[in-house]
C-alpha cells in the first residue's frame, strides 16, 4: 500500500516506538497524527520530537477521544494506516512482600494496554470500511497492534503486562477475520527487550547483561527496528493476520 498523501494514526506516539513510527511514515509523505496523553505531548514539544506529526490529546480508553481524533484525521485525507502503540508496563507480583497484587493496577493494565487498543481497532476500522478501496484486491486500510514477548514468555512479576499482551496477540487473527471483508489487514508486532529512556537510565553492566542473552544481533532493539518492520506490513499486501516477533532470537528466561 502507498501511503502517500493518506492519513495515518499512530497512538503513543510523543515518545518511543510511537514516535519512531509517527516520523517514519511522515518521511514517507503520510499526514501523520499522533495520540497520546496531554502531558506527554508537552514533553514531546519541549524537546522538539513532534516535527511532522500532528500530535492530538487522547486517552486510548475513551470512545469520545478517539473518534475525535479519527474525525480529524479522515478531514484530512483517507485514513489508511492505524498502529497502536500506547502502552503502559507496571511490574508486581502476584503475592510478594508487600501483599496481594492490587486489583486496580492489574485492571488498569488491561484497560491501557488490550481495551485501548480494541477500541481504536475498532473505531479506526470502522472509519476505514467506508473509504474507497486503493487496489483490485479491494483493499482499505492497515491496522497494527503492538504485543510483546512477553504475551509468550511472561517474567517474574509481569502478570498484568503479560495477561494484557496475551490479549493483544489473541485478538490479532480474529479482527483479520472479522475485517477482511472490508478489505482491512491486521497484523500484530511483538518486540523484545527494546532500548527506552527507562533502559538507558540503567547501569552499563546491566545494559550489557541484558544484550549478552539476545543471541543475535547481541542489542537491545532500537524504536528505528519497529518503525522499519510497521513500514514493512504497510508495504507487503500479503501480510494479514499475523504476529512478527522482532526480538533477535530471544526467549526470555523467568526473571
Amino acid at each position: 500500500m502507498d501511503i502517500k498523501g493518506a492519513s495515518v494514526i499512530v497512538t503513543g506516539a510523543a515518545s518511543g516506538l510511537g514516535n519512531a513510527t509517527a516520523r517514519s511514515f511522515a518521511e514517507k509523505g503520510a499526514t501523520v497524527f499522533g495520540l497520546d496523553l496531554q502531558q506527554s505531548i508537552d514533553k514531546a514539544v519541549e524537546q522538539g520530537i513532534d516535527e511532522g506529526i500532528t500530535l492530538l490529546a487522547a486517552d486510548v480508553t475513551s470512545e469520545e477521544d478517539v473518534r475525535s481524533a479519527i474525525a480529524k484525521a479522515t478531514e484530512a485525507a483517507p485514513l489508511r494506516v492505524v498502529v497502536n502503540c500506547a502502552g503502559i508496563a507496571p511490574a508486581a507480583r502476584i503475592v510478594s512482600k508487600k501483599g496481594v497484587h492490587a486489583l486496580d493496577l492489574f485492571q488498569t493494565c488491561i484497560s491501557v494496554n488490550l481495551v485501548g487498543t480494541f477500541n481504536v481497532l475498532r473505531l479506526a476500522a470502522e472509519a476505514m470500511s467506508t473509504q474507497d478501496t486503493v487496489d483490485e484486491d479491494g483493499q482499505r486500510g492497515v491496522i497494527i497492534n503492538t504485543a510483546s514477548v512477553a504475551a509468550y514468555e511472561g517474567q517474574v512479576g509481569q502478570i498484568a503486562y503479560a495477561a494484557s499482551k496475551g490479549g493483544v496477540y489473541s485478538m490479532g487473527i480474529c479482527a483479520a477475520r472479522d475485517l477482511a471483508q472490508f478489505g482491512i489487514r491486521v497484523n500484530t508486532i511483538a518486540p523484545g527487550t527494546i532500548e527506552t529512556p527507562m533502559l538507558r537510565g540503567l547501569t552499563e553492566e546491566f545494559q550489557k547483561t541484558l544484550e549478552a542473552s539476545i543471541p543475535f544481533p547481541s542489542r537491545l532493539g532500537r524504536p528505528s527496528d519497529y518503525a522499519q518492520l510497521a513500514n514493512a506490513i504497510v508495504e507487503q499486501d500479503y501480510l494479514n493476520g499475523e504476529s512478527l516477533r522482532m526480538d533477535g532470537a530471544l526467549r526470555m528466561a523467568p526473571r
